[in-house]
């Protein structure tokens, strides 16, 4: 699996699994064992997905030791704020049936966040966490983040696909290196992306889907995508990009 390094020399999947709306736990705990036996090793959740037991508990299953799976949680909005982060992040742990986190994310730019950060930092140099980050910041609230504490965030997750492609953002991520993550690889559906003639075009010639090329354009960015599927052959679909024979300029931007 290829992975990235973080600022922080933390190696990070650029390839995860996303659970995000599966709210039937039994489902969501099958999923992701499907996922881990498929070859991911990132399962991206958070707290107000109502689901992080279910992942811990497939996570256990797996017989995959826990030092080989990248888990990624987030603290929600109701919780902003130094103590209220604390207290989620601990309800987090216990969920996932873990002692640490690999990366731990604000959901939201709203409220507290910089309590929430304050927590963030403190939980980083403690050692509970390996790596720290929001998601949906755009520039002005991540700018300011950035310039009223000591640790940058080591990631941003957020909207990004070739419909989305958040490119004055990436410019500012890069200057302070905060990494990329997509939580929308396929436009949730939209835009009739998985019928787009561009996309489809690309991926006749190499045998592949829109959705497969979509997820090779972004690895080729280093950008970190978490697509979601319930369904087995679409999890395996997504997790299988590579054999497209391409030089790194091959797929291009498309632009809309």
């Amino acid at each position: 699996m290829e992975k990235i390094k973080l600022y922080n020399n933390t190696e990070i999947p650029l390839i995860g699994y996303g659970v995000f709306q599966i709210t039937d736990k039994s489902q969501c705990e099958e999923s992701v064992l499907n996922a881990i036996k498929t070859g991911y090793r990132m399962i991206d959740t958070a707290a107000c997905y109502e689901n992080e037991k279910a992942v811990g508990s497939a996570v256990k299953k797996s017989g995959i030791l826990r030092e080989d799976i990248f888990l990624v949680s987030k603290v929600w909005i109701q919780d902003a704020g130094y103590e209220q982060t604390m207290t989620s992040f601990n309800k987090t742990l216990e969920n996932l049936k873990t002692d640490y986190l690999d990366l731990y994310l604000i959901h939201m730019p709203y409220g507290d966040y910089h309590g929430s950060w304050r927590a963030m930092e403190e939980l980083y140099k403690s050692g509970k966490v390996k790596a720290i980050g929001v998601c949906n910041f755009l520039s002005d609230r991540l700018a300011d983040l950035i310039l009223s504490h000591e640790i940058p965030p080591m990631v941003n997750q957020i909207e990004l696909h070739p419909f989305c492609q958040q490119k004055s953002l990436r410019a500012l991520m890069n200057k302070y290196n905060t990494a990329a993550m997509a939580w929308a690889p396929f436009a949730e559906g939209k835009n009739k992306i998985f019928s787009n003639k561009v996309l489809s075009e690309i991926g006749a010639q190499y045998g592949k889907t829109p959705a497969q090329v979509i997820l090779r354009w972004l690895r080729q960015k280093n950008i970190i995508a978490i697509p979601k599927s319930v369904h087995l052959e679409r999890i395996i679909e997504n997790y299988n990009t590579n054999n497209f024979n391409l030089s790194e300029s091959d797929i291009q931007p498309v632009s809309y």
